[in-house]
């Protein structure tokens, strides 16, 4: 084993110091540690960072994407439009909402929803467009919204990676949250920028809404506990329907809080980091970095690079190169059409075409993406050394393959 393959440069790094510690050390002091002042702080901070009216906390984004699709009336018997080139989450969250995901294809550039792709997977049943903006990187939002407006449709945003991520919307740089759709729904995640250990967020623009959310996520309880325990009067709590305990802690919040402060710089460094990454493989002979278009903006969540057409080495190939020379690395965004919980057919729909059982000719890029995709390590945090090991062993192998082609 080479020296630089025993200290593996990681996919992630966490971000959490003394900063972190000192707030889960104040919850834990204060003898609260459930859904409390501290997850009614991050709310109030979070809708702030992203230009929202409202922002609610919940367990993490899998159910801030059901409660969403719960609000709108999604229900058994309803179609949601979505992406299966996302986590499984988003196609669960549909399932778990009792409703068949229909999915659309997404386009290369941003790895997000097409459009065009949208318009011809809407059915008579579909109640919902769940767009989803993939590992930071903004979908489309003006031209699936023009689609949804004309239909009378909702739009939920699953923006579980895009925390920072911006949208040129009517000449002014916006972040992904405010939100544009209807409901947009983030992820806490140790792999996303900003992390409380597991955790979620829905934002939106409606009262009615947003009010809905903290009611389902709580037991439909019509006295929250924080109320109860403030009273100075005798207090009983009504259960007005059946709901969940979708419920955030304080001390996650608490640890999500400094990091949200910390939110803008955070995000110029990742995109440093990318911008070092995109010069590096401008004119590389295997992997093509990604292009931004002109009004999007991503977090680089993570970074992608993609394989050449005729670079002549395979996915597998060069991630066990990579993972041999202590770089880790991910495949491509999975596709939910493709993996096992949803190889039963009757369980989701595609676009009009008649697809052969294993493959989709309507999710042709998607599948692409999957398979000619390498998640890069991308990290706040990240050194400069760090990163050049990485851009190195990427240089490595391409002399590698260069001698044996």
């Amino acid at each position: 084993m080479t020296d630089s393959a025993r200290t593996r440069v990681p996919i992630v790094r966490p971000s959490l110091g003394d900063d972190e510690v000192d707030a889960a050390t104040r919850v834990i002091r204060s003898g609260w540690v459930t859904q409390g002042p501290e997850v009614a702080a991050f709310e109030s901070e979070f809708a702030a960072a992203v230009g929202a009216p409202h922002a609610v906390a919940v367990a993490n984004c899998t159910v801030a994407l059901q409660l969403a699709l719960l609000a709108v009336g999604v229900k058994p018997g309803d179609d949601v439009v979505t992406v299966s080139h996302s986590f499984v989450a988003t196609a669960n969250a549909v399932v778990a909402a009792g409703a068949r995901p229909v999915f659309a294809d997404v386009r290369r550039q941003t790895l997000g929803m097409d459009p065009g792709a949208l318009e011809a997977a809407l059915t008579p049943r579909t109640k919902a467009i769940l767009c989803v903006h993939q590992i930071g990187i903004p979908c489309d939002l003006e031209g699936i919204l023009a689609i949804a407006s004309r239909h009378g449709l909702p739009v939920i945003e699953d923006a579980a990676c895009a925390i920072g991520s911006e949208v040129l919307w009517k000449g002014r740089w916006e972040r992904i949250g405010r939100p544009h759709g209807l409901i947009a729904c983030f992820s806490f995640h140790p792999r996303k920028i900003v992390t409380t250990g597991d955790g979620g967020m829905l934002t939106t623009a409606d009262d009615a809404l947003a009010a809905r959310f903290r009611l389902l996520r709580q037991h439909a309880m019509t006295v929250p506990d924080t109320v109860r325990h403030q009273a100075t009067s005798v207090v009983f709590e009504d259960y007005v329907e059946p709901a969940f305990n979708f419920r955030m802690t304080d001390l996650q919040a608490a640890i999500g809080r400094p990091q949200l402060a910390r939110l803008s710089a955070i995000v110029a460094e990742r995109r440093r980091l990318a911008d070092r990454y995109r010069k590096a493989f401008d004119d590389h002979p295997l992997f093509a970095p990604p292009v931004e278009e002109p009004w999007a903006r991503s977090n680089w969540q993570s970074y992608p690079v993609f394989l050449r057409e005729g670079s002549g080495v395979s996915q597998v190939e060069a991630m066990q190169y990579l993972l041999d020379n202590g770089i880790a690395c991910k495949r491509g965004i999975s596709n939910a059409h493709q993996e096992l919980a949803y190889a039963d057919r009757s369980r989701w729909a595609c676009g009009p075409e008649s697809c052969p059982e294993h493959s989709c000719r309507c999710l042709a890029a998607s599948e692409w993406l999957r398979d000619h995709t390498i998640l890069l390590p991308l990290f706040h945090g990240m050194t400069d050394g760090e990163q050049e090991r990485v851009i190195e062993a990427c240089t490595d192998l391409a002399g590698v393959r260069g001698k044996t082609a």
